[in-house]
């Protein structure tokens, strides 16, 4: 596991975080941070994936407004998180991605799994950017602003069903929209149900919303 750098088709350098798998990689995976950063339980999702036989690289999607940033779930760490994203630009988000996405190409086919904030960006990796074999978007509050363009690879949803900043009404628009995708709501889970570092943690929703994104990453991936 290390930090690298990556450096985006604009000419932006950015941080990362890569898990190398032992032996050969199944394949190579994108993670897109939450609103926090590149911070421990992201990198720890890339380490779990690294377990799993896959090459894993988190991209410093924030390093564009300000770098290495990361933080916890504090209320204080949430509200200054949340300052981020009117700054937030996707189309340098997308490039920064896409500078992950050739790193790990190396390893074989390449999906991307997103959470909060990332789970809409893996969507639009999905829609706009050539090159992945499977997208998984967690709770990803921007996917229905983005449907307009279909993606082009597999997809999978992961909701909460008690999630307050995602109404129903938002994700049944991506369910329609994306008739083909893997779509999945989750009782008794709220937003940022699969974080164990969260007070929205909820243990079984996360787990069976991990085992079907490693089903999915292994039909997908390899």
């Amino acid at each position: 596991m290390t930090t690298l750098r990556l450096t985006a088709s604009d000419g932006h350098e950015l941080g990362g975080w890569l898990a190398t798998p032992q032996g050969t990689p199944r394949g190579g995976i994108v993670v897109v941070q939450e609103i926090f950063g590149v911070n421990s339980h992201i990198r720890s999702i890339c380490d779990r994936l690294a377990s799993e036989g896959y090459l894993a690289l988190a991209p410093a999607i924030f390093d564009r407004i300000e770098r290495d940033f990361e933080c916890g779930y504090s209320p204080e760490e949430i509200a200054v998180a949340r300052g981020f994203i009117p700054r937030f630009d996707m189309e340098g988000c997308l490039r920064d991605v896409d500078a992950a996405r050739a790193r790990v190409s190396e390893a074989g086919k390449v999906g991307i799994v997103g959470f909060c904030l990332g789970g809409s960006v893996a969507y639009g990796a999905a829609a706009r950017l050539d090159g992945f074999s499977g997208a998984s978007s967690f709770y990803g509050g921007m996917v229905n602003k983005l449907v307009s363009q279909p993606a082009t690879c597999p997809m999978q949803f992961h909701y909460g069903a008690d999630d307050t900043g995602i109404p129903p009404e938002n994700y049944e628009a991506v369910r329609a929209a994306c008739p083909e995708a893997e779509f999945y709501v989750y009782e008794n889970a709220g937003h940022g149900f699969n974080c164990d570092q969260r007070a929205s943690y909820a243990p079984e929703a996360a787990a069976l919303a991990w085992s079907r994104t490693l089903d999915f990453l292994a039909r997908t991936i390899g």
